[in-house]
């Protein structure tokens, strides 16, 4: 593998300014639901399983009491959006000490609004970037989105190794929720789902300094694009999620990381690192019994999901900043960032401390 590979040199996140208790959700939904499922009692438990204590927004909870048409929900989504990932940006920036001047490009991904341009090219003039960065935007990755986007940053760096690069990443997955979707797709994406914003710096060349990332792996499964994704309906994106996601988890990804590792030119043995996108609680079980692990093992991603619930694709970036925060690593220890997403796939991405 390349000595010189792209190095992350920052990792920052932000969150929106309101917080719900699980608890608070709970009566919410109770109150929401119980028409349309007479046995709401029983499937309350659902937001005690999941293992989320507290979640963060950007609308406080009279939002989620009304209706709202699609136009307003965008609305909401491009200033909110805006405002979050332009907080995780600078604070990556400033981290890293790196002159806006220098970013050579910056990737953009979320899957929970839309806009047209996409708002890096708004991003470009608040951070103070060149008018000649490049932009690359990423649509419709979903929770996957994270690693996807890493993995094809460092790509890019790996190209154009002499100005930073620059990803950011926001998702505001409540302004997605429809209160007329009686489903229990709903009733789980309810107790699970949050926003936030996180963006890496990466650098490359002689003088980076930093985690390094080397390979990364990419897989769409077929036949199965309708695990997970969005219907959109008239009043916008109506949430899908099958509950066969802890048993793909356990039937295939065991090989899918053999593979990984083969194409990374590592062992599975040689990893002693898991940045792992929290998607629930059954998953992080799944890939915990995959990965040979005790129950509660997976524990970054576990401290993540209980305090700020799954955030889509931006998830991961948390997990890999607690990672670093932690320094629980030696250097030249062989780690791993996964993702599972819509498509339905996985992405893989793997670093060297």
């Amino acid at each position: 593998m390349n000595d010189q590979g792209p190095r992350i040199l920052s990792v920052a996140t932000a969150l929106p300014p309101y917080r719900i208790g699980q608890e608070e959700v709970k009566e919410f939904a109770r109150a929401l639901f119980s028409e349309a499922f007479k046995d709401i009692e029983r499937l309350a438990p659902i937001f005690d399983n999941v293992n989320v204590e507290n979640r963060y927004f950007c609308v406080p909870r009279e939002w989620f009491e009304r209706d709202h048409t699609f136009p307003e929900r965008n609305a909401c989504y491009v200033k909110q959006a805006l405002d979050l990932s332009e907080k995780a940006a600078r604070r990556a920036l400033d981290k890293a000490e790196v002159s806006r001047e220098d970013v050579g490009a910056i990737f953009f991904v979320s899957t929970t609004g839309l806009s047209t341009p996409s708002l890096d090219s708004k991003l470009i003039f608040r951070l103070g970037l060149s008018a000649h960065t490049r932009r690359v935007p990423i649509w419709g990755l979903g929770c996957a989105a994270g690693v996807a986007g890493l993995a094809r940053a460092s790509d890019y760096v790996r190209l154009y190794p002499e100005k930073p690069t620059l990803l950011v990443g926001v998702e505001l997955c409540g302004l997605t929720f429809q209160r007329g979707d009686i489903s229990k797709s709903n009733l789980v994406a309810t107790s699970l789902f949050a926003d936030g914003a996180a963006a890496v710096l990466l650098g490359g060349g002689e003088g980076a300094q930093g985690l390094e990332l080397l390979g990364s792996h990419s897989t769409t499964w077929p036949e199965t694009e309708d695990i997970m994704g969005w219907d959109v309906v008239e009043t916008g994106f109506k949430v899908k999620i099958s509950r066969s996601i802890p048993t793909l988890v356990r039937q295939r990804m065991s090989e899918n990381l053999v593979a990984a590792c083969d194409f990374a030119g590592l062992s599975p043995k040689e990893i002693k690192h898991f940045v792992t996108h929290p998607g629930g609680a059954r998953v992080l079980d799944a890939f915990e019994e995959v990965l040979g692990f005790e129950p509660g093992g997976l524990a970054l991603p576990r401290e993540i999901l209980r305090e700020r619930g799954n955030m889509s694709s931006v998830t991961v970036m948390f997990v890999l900043e607690r990672f670093l925060r932690s320094r629980g690593f030696a250097p030249g220890e062989y780690g791993l960032m996964s993702a599972l997403g819509p498509g339905f796939s996985a992405e893989q991405l793997f670093f060297r401390c």
